[in-house]
């Protein structure tokens, strides 16, 4: 095993807007895995950064993320965000049974279903900011606000509900160490309120996605009150953690990159795949996420992970490898579809990605159709940026049009 002192100690705290985190450049540059120490948790990991490379640990299935559960495995926050329960941390078979059930409630039928009311609370949180006239903080009114209340909206939780959810989600994704017991607190409560909740869905359905995720059958299979407990909770946080950067970022693009807007005035048939390659280049999240570990010795890219070591991946790396995709630090408008890891790969990649294009469609979409001339209000340097979670977005998007 590499002694720990040869590790490359990684605080993974760049936050300049969207530029790429220096350190990530260069261990990409480094091609093969390289031994990494984060700021939290009792040892070091491995980081794999090339697509291939990132495509073979997330569907190998002697790479573990079940494995990490009990262990204080390396990581970029002092709590844990994950509960051992999700399915974020499930290995195949059970993994396999669990997002089949709970794919069901986001079949591209689902979502298009779903769509008018993601439109209505667009057009909703819109006409406030026309209201209210320019200058209009785009991040407030849309880009905070649109994600929470969609996913809160799906879940069928009441409106009164709503503030207390959005905060404990927050506590959850703070980096520093002083908020741990905030962190941990915010978990059991967020825990505690789905499991209720479920309760009451299994007793009296709506036409919410608690419902709809209990009511889905493989057979004789279902999901038990648990395992929707704890999905309930992975959509309250990546629901609103995704959506609510990518919103932002892909903003923040097009009001400082003017020929993207023109691109999308000009031919609005191709939203879609430009959405993408934003999201491709898009630096989404500080560092890494959830590790695995080596359940037996694996090759891979010519070093030997032993059992027992911990491996993380890198999808911020794995979308700009230059073998993957040409020029991959440049936003080619024309670039052919090839997919990308920034909604996860294999057995992990995001369940609710269809809800989440959808949300970025209608979003962006109702923006540039709405608002002729949207141009930002202050010179690009003078936008303030996140730096306490572990997400990469800007606080303010001071616009008019």
């Amino acid at each position: 095993m590499t002694e720990d002192n040869e590790a490359i100690t990684c605080p993974f705290d760049f936050s300049e807007a969207l530029e790429f985190d220096p350190a990530l450049a260069d261990l990409m540059r480094r091609g093969s895995p390289t031994r990494i120490r984060l700021r939290y948790g009792d040892a070091d990991a491995w980081l794999v950064t090339g697509f291939e490379a990132v495509k073979q640990v997330t569907t190998d299935h002697r790479l573990s993320r079940a494995g990490i559960i009990g262990q204080d495995y390396p990581r970029m926050t002092p709590e844990p965000i994950v509960s051992p329960e999700s399915v974020n941390v499930m290995d195949p078979p059970h993994s396999t049974r669990v997002r089949r059930l709970a794919s069901q409630a986001f079949s591209q039928q689902h979502v298009e279903a779903m769509r008018p009311r993601i439109i209505r609370l667009t057009d909703l949180l819109l006409d406030e900011m026309e209201r209210e006239g320019p200058p209009a903080d785009l991040v407030r009114h849309l880009s905070n606000t649109l994600p929470k209340h969609t996913i809160l909206d799906l879940l069928g939780i009441e409106r009164q509900e709503w503030p207390r959810i959005e905060e404990s989600v927050r506590q959850l994704l703070v980096v520093g160490a002083d908020s741990k017991q905030a962190a941990a607190s915010a978990k059991a409560d967020l825990t505690a309120y789905f499991a209720k909740l479920v309760e009451q869905r299994r007793n009296s359905p709506g036409p919410d996605l608690i419902s709809a995720m209990a009511a889905a059958r493989d057979g004789e299979e279902q999901l038990d009150d648990r395992e929707l407990a704890v999905m309930t909770l992975t959509l309250a946080l990546s629901g609103q953690d995704t959506a609510t950067c990518q919103i932002s970022d892909i903003a923040y693009l097009l009001l400082t990159r003017p020929e993207l807007m023109e691109h999308l005035r000009r031919r609005p048939e191709t939203l879609t795949d430009v959405l993408h390659e934003m999201l491709r280049y898009i630096p989404f999240r500080k560092g890494v996420g959830i590790p695995r570990v080596a359940l037996e010795d694996v090759e891979l890219d010519g070093v030997r992970i032993r059992a027992g070591e911990f491996v993380h991946v890198s999808y911020l790396t794995a979308n700009r490898d230059p073998e993957r995709y040409p020029d991959p630090h440049v936003i080619d408008v024309d670039r052919p579809n090839s997919p990308h890891m920034t909604f996860g790969w294999g057995g992990h990649r995001c369940i609710a990605m269809s809800l989440a294009m959808a949300e970025l469609e209608v979003a962006i979409g109702r923006l540039i159709e709405r608002f002729p001339g949207l141009r930002l209000v202050v010179p690009p340097e003078e936008v303030r940026w996140d730096t306490d979670t572990i997400r990469r977005f800007p606080l303010e998007l001071p616009v008019a049009w």
